[in-house]
Parts: structure tokens; sequence; C-alpha cells
């Protein structure tokens, strides 16, 4: 069997962490942040960990994991 590829853009927008869980940034964070709030952009900074449900679909698109 040929191997699978790993989806592009999950690459980009998500890493596993040591024990599995899923870590993401936040949406909107990019650019035109003239137009937020201060308070938008700084609660918003870092990053979060994936509810159970949308790890196990994003996991899916990662066959061999993130390295």
């Amino acid at each position: 069997m040929p191997k699978l590829k790993t989806h592009s853009g999950v690459k980009k927008r998500f890493k596993l962490t040591a024990s599995g869980k899923v870590k993401h940034g936040v949406a909107g964070k990019r650019h035109r942040l003239i137009s937020h709030k201060g308070k938008y952009i700084r609660q918003n900074r870092g990053a979060d960990v994936l509810a159970k449900p949308d790890a196990d679909r994003v996991k899916l698109w990662i066959p061999y994991g993130l390295d």
C-alpha cells in the first residue's frame, strides 16, 4: 500500500502535544487587527487545546503524526 499524505492545511494550523492532544491557534489573528479591540487581541494570544471530538477529526488528517 502507498503511504498516506498529511493534509497540508493541518500541518500549518495544528501541533501535537507530548500526550497526544491537538493544539491550535485562534482564528482571526493573522491580519487586519486594527479593526479589533485590544482586549480581543490580548485574550486570544497563545494556543489552546482542541476538544476531543474535534481532535479526533484532525488526527484522521495526520496519519503519521506531526514532527
